[in-house]
């Protein structure tokens, strides 16, 4: 199997850096460390991991990238990823399988959802690289290309595919089960609101006022204990059982109610990534 090379462009992804690492050295031969400029731990975990350093200070530009990656020991595939938000960890290995396609150069340029242009003719000195996956042939022929070129103004005897990178579909942040039944909409609802106490409080407490009223009056009416008295006293009991357990599920409601208010407002207080 050809060798594979895996370099990581970006800075300031501490919390992201080790997790990449691992998975990466789990797809390819080597890992390597494009580092932008970074101002927080990236670097000294990169010592810690044993993960080779490239202080890169050129433009970050498909030709400039393809020049350093040439002179840098090519082996028979690089892959170059660009650690940004949209990068996920799942990403990786359908982007070593891209690699190892035995393209000549297979690249996509981050983009805009609406933007439906063709990305073969995007000027590489107007687009952000997100992945560059190439060979020897690729690297050479990229690295003698302008900045001001395209990725058609390629040889034609090349295999090269370009595509656009854009951002996954925004979902909405609050998910639950409330969409997978009746039921879950209306525990959901019912969290979302003060509803709880009232659906279930009022009316235990009407249910266990009833059964305790009647245990004390109805039952006492009763001379002898028969299959009447019998059957009457089991639903007094039950009227009163079942009293008991709405008011604690209505408790219980409110509180977890209150939870998740907490924990929400808690969320909401968190910075947000630009």
């Amino acid at each position: 199997m050809e060798s594979l090379r895996i370099v990581l462009l970006g800075k300031d992804f501490e919390l992201r850096f080790v997790s990449l690492v691992v998975r990466a050295r789990e797809l390819a031969e080597e890992v390597v460390l494009f580092d932008l400029g970074s101002v927080d731990e990236t670097l000294d975990l990169a010592k810690k991991v044993d993960c080779r350093i490239i202080n890169y200070t050129d433009a970050a530009l498909v030709p400039d990238l393809a020049k350093s990656l040439a002179a840098d020991n090519p082996v028979e595939y690089t892959l170059l990823v660009r650690v940004n938000n949209r990068l996920k960890l799942r990403d990786l290995p359908l982007l070593v399988n891209r690699a190892r396609e035995s393209w000549d150069v297979h690249m996509s340029f981050s983009s805009e959802e609406s933007d439906s242009s063709n990305p073969q003719e995007i000027v590489y000195e107007d687009a952000e690289i997100s992945h560059l996956a190439a060979s020897r042939r690729g690297l050479d022929a990229l690295s003698l290309s302008k900045n001001s070129d395209t990725p058609i103004d390629l040889d034609h005897d090349l295999r090269v595919r370009v595509l656009h990178s854009k951002p996954a579909p925004k979902v909405q942040q609050r998910e639950s089960l409330a969409n997978a039944s009746k039921f879950a909409q209306l525990f959901f609802w019912m969290l979302e609101s003060k509803h709880p106490l009232l659906l279930f409080g009022i009316p235990g407490v009407v249910l266990f006022l009833v059964g305790y009223k009647l245990s004390d009056n109805v039952l006492d009416t009763f001379d002898e204990w028969n299959q009447t008295s019998a059957g009457v006293g089991l639903a007094v009991i039950a009227v009163t059982l079942m009293g008991l357990f709405a008011m604690m599920v209505g408790l219980m409601l409110y509180i977890m109610g209150k939870q998740v208010k907490q924990i929400q407002s808690q969320y909401n207080h968190l910075p947000k990534e630009e």
